[in-house]
């Protein structure tokens, strides 16, 4: 509850469905981690993202050195490296952390 002088009192913080960089950083993660070799698709629908913003966050990761872009020919797979297993297991437990206090990442 927040104090709001402005309307006599406490309102409820109002949740957003918006997701955080870092979680949507473990979306792509852990659908890159599903499986040994990752098809871009895959990710989009995992991660529940749009093709530019996938695209743009795989970027990301990928300079960060958390995933590996690889092609064969015309396909294009991604896999987890071990500094993104790394960030995914250091992210759980922060999860966890925050969870236990009722906050939300």
């Amino acid at each position: 509850m927040l104090e709001n002088p402005k309307y006599g009192g406490r309102q409820a913080v109002p949740e957003t469905s918006y997701r955080s960089k870092a979680r949507i950083f473990a979306d792509i993660l852990r659908a890159v981690a599903e499986e040994k070799e990752t098809r871009p698709t895959h990710v989009l629908y995992k991660a529940n993202l749009s093709y530019d913003r996938m695209t743009k966050y795989l970027s990301m990761l990928e300079e960060n050195g958390l995933v590996e872009r690889n092609s064969e020919g015309d396909r294009t797979y991604y896999t987890i490296t071990d500094r993104g297993r790394y960030f995914l297991q250091e992210f759980r437990r922060v999860e966890e952390f925050t969870t236990a206090f009722g906050l939300r990442l």
